[in-house]
C-alpha cells in the first residue's frame, strides 16, 4: 500500500471527530475512562438509482421498506448530489475526495461519443484509471486501523489499479468494467464475466451474492473497526431481475412515470439487501456504533425511470442527472427521523469518514469536500460553499432524449439556491432558482444579469483554481452548426 503522509494533530482539523471531545476531556480530567471506539462504516452505493426511485423519496410504484426504514432511523438529505452525471467520474471522486480535473477522470471511457461530424468541439482526453499516487479513503482508514473491504463495482482501472492496489485489504467482483454482462450466475457473456464469483450456484442473483460477501466481511472484521464499501452494480443495465418479484409489479398501476416492472424488481432486490445488512449488524450487536450510508453514483437511467419533477436524467447536468438519494444512520450520533436541506455532494464522504474514524488526512493532496459530521450530529453547520460539476465531454442520446446528444460539453455550479449551467458549444449560460424552480424551467440568465455574472465569475474562477480542461478548440471534423 502507498505510504500515507501523516498530519500533525496539532495543525488544522482535530485528530478526532468533534463528538469525541467531551469524552477526551473526561478521560484527562477525571478517572482514566477509555475513549469510545471509532464507529464502523458501511457505505452502500447504488448504481444509476434516481433521486425519486425510493418510497421515502416519493415513488408510489417502487417498494423500498428497508431503505425507507434506514432513512427513518437516521438523517435524509433532500439536496444531495452525485459527484458527476455518470459512473466512473463519480466513483473516482468518491474514492479520491477530488473533483474530476484533479484525477483526469471526467467521464466513462472515451469523451468522444457519438458521430464525430456532429461534435463542434474537441473533448477532453479522458483518463480511465485512478492514479496510484492518489491517497484513497481506503488508505486513510486503513492507516487509522480499519479493516477495509470492497464488494462489487470498481470501474477505476484493471490489473494493477484494482481495489487491492488502492488501500482495500479485501475485494471481490470488481475490475475496470462498468456493468455486469449478466446479473445471474455465472455472471458471464462470451469472455466477459464478473471476477471472483466463479464458485456461485445456478440461479444466484448478483445483488444477493454481493450482500453475502459483505456480511462475510463483517463477520471476519467485527473484532475492530471496519469499512465496507458495498458497491452495487444494480440498478445499471442490463435490466434483469428475479421473475417472481417482477411478476408482482406487472399488475401494479404506474405512478408518476414509474412503471417498468423489471426495474422495480431490481430496486426491490437492492432494498432487500439493505435490510439484510441492517439485520446482520443488529444480530451481531454492531448497530449502535456503525454508520450506514446509502447513496447513488448519479441520476437515474432515463429510458426506464423518471426523476420528475427534476429535469433530465443520467448523463446531464440538470438536476435529474446529478441529484441523488443520501441517507445516513448512526444510532450513537444521529437523531432518528431527521432531514437536512443543506446542499451536499459525494465528495464530502471522504472527509466525513476520516473525521468519524479520527484519521489523519493526507497533507499534500487537496480535498474538495467538507466533513458532514457537524450536520449529522447536530453540533454545527456545513459552511456555505460552491458545488461544481465539470463535464467537458459528449454523451450520445438514449431512448429518453430527442436529437443526437444527451449532453454536449458543459459545466455547472450551485451556490445557495442558485445554479448556473454553461454549455461550451454555443457559450450559453442558464441560471435557475432551485428553491422555486426545482424543475429548471425558468432560465433567469437574461432577467437577472447581475446574478448571472456573479455565478459565471465563480465558475470561471473554479476552472482556473483546479486547472480544468476547457473544451474551446473547434473540431476539424465537424460538419454542422453548434447546438
Amino acid at each position: 500500500m502507498k505510504p500515507l503522509p501523516r498530519r500533525d494533530p496539532t495543525r488544522g482539523r482535530p485528530g478526532r471527530a468533534a463528538w469525541l471531545l467531551p469524552f477526551l476531556f473526561l478521560a484527562t480530567s477525571c478517572s482514566p475512562t477509555p475513549s469510545p471506539a471509532p464507529p464502523n462504516i458501511v457505505l452502500i452505493y447504488a448504481d444509476d438509482l434516481g433521486w425519486r426511485d425510493l418510497g421515502v423519496q416519493g415513488s408510489g410504484f417502487y417498494e423500498t421498506p428497508n431503505i425507507d426504514r434506514l432513512a427513518a432511523e437516521g438523517m435524509r438529505f433532500t439536496d444531495a448530489y452525485a459527484n458527476a452525471p455518470n459512473c466512473a467520474p463519480s466513483r473516482a471522486a468518491l474514492i479520491s475526495g477530488q473533483y474530476a480535473p484533479r484525477t483526469g477522470i471526467y467521464t466513462v471511457g472515451s469523451s468522444e461519443r457519438g458521430p464525430a461530424e456532429e461534435r463542434a468541439l474537441l473533448a477532453v482526453e479522458n483518463e480511465t484509471t485512478l492514479g496510484l499516487d492518489v491517497v484513497t479513503i481506503a488508505e486513510v482508514l486503513s492507516d487509522a486501523g480499519y479493516a477495509t473491504g470492497h464488494a462489487g463495482k470498481w470501474h477505476l482501472g484493471g490489473e494493477g489499479f484494482l481495489p487491492e492496489d488502492q488501500g482495500f485489504t479485501w475485494s471481490i467482483a470488481g475490475n475496470e468494467a462498468g456493468a455486469p454482462p449478466d446479473y445471474f450466475y455465472p455472471y458471464a457473456r462470451g469472455d466477459r464475466r464478473v471476477p471472483g464469483l466463479e464458485d456461485g450456484a445456478e440461479g444466484e442473483y448478483l445483488p444477493e451474492r454481493l450482500v453475502d460477501e459483505g456480511i462475510d466481511f463483517i463477520d471476519r472484521s467485527q473484532g475492530g473497526p471496519f469499512f465496507l464499501y458495498l458497491s452495487h452494480y444494480t440498478v445499471h443495465t442490463p435490466i434483469q431481475a428475479r421473475e417472481e418479484i417482477t411478476e408482482r409489479y406487472r399488475t401494479k398501476p404506474p405512478a408518476d412515470g414509474h412503471e417498468n416492472p423489471t426495474y422495480a424488481a431490481m430496486i426491490e432486490s437492492l432494498d432487500q439487501g439493505v435490510g439484510r445488512i441492517l439485520d446482520a449488524l443488529e444480530e451481531r450487536g454492531l448497530s449502535e456504533n456503525t454508520v450506514v450510508i446509502f447513496a447513488s453514483d448519479n441520476g437515474g437511467f432515463g429510458p426506464v425511470t423518471s426523476m420528475a419533477p427534476l429535469r433530465g436524467s443520467k448523463g446531464m447536468l440538470y438536476e435529474g442527472g446529478i441529484r441523488t438519494p443520501l441517507m445516513v444512520r448512526w444510532p450513537e450520533g444521529i437523531a432518528p427521523g431527521s432531514t437536512s436541506a443543506t446542499p451536499v455532494i459525494g465528495l464530502d464522504l471522504y472527509p466525513t469518514f476520516a473525521e468519524l474514524a479520527g484519521a489523519s488526512l493526507p497533507e499534500d493532496q487537496p480535498l474538495d469536500g467538507v466533513s458532514l459530521v457537524p450536520t449529522l450530529t447536530g453540533s454545527g453547520e456545513v459552511p456555505e460553499r460552491d458545488l461544481v460539476w465539470h463535464f467537458p465531454a459528449y454523451l450520445e442520446a438514449d431512448r429518453s432524449v430527442a436529437g443526437t446528444w444527451r449532453t454536449t460539453p458543459a459545466s455547472a455550479l450551485r451556490r445557495g439556491p442558485y445554479k448556473v449551467i454553461h454549455f461550451f458549444e454555443d457559450d450559453r449560460w442558464e441560471v435557475y432558482d432551485l428553491t422555486s424552480d426545482v424543475s429548471e424551467t425558468d432560465d433567469l440568465s437574461a432577467a437577472r444579469p447581475e446574478l448571472t455574472e456573479q455565478l459565471r465569475s465563480r465558475l470561471q474562477a473554479w476552472w482556473t483554481d483546479v486547472d480544468a480542461f476547457l473544451p474551446t478548440e473547434p473540431n476539424p471534423l465537424y460538419r454542422g452548426e453548434a447546438n
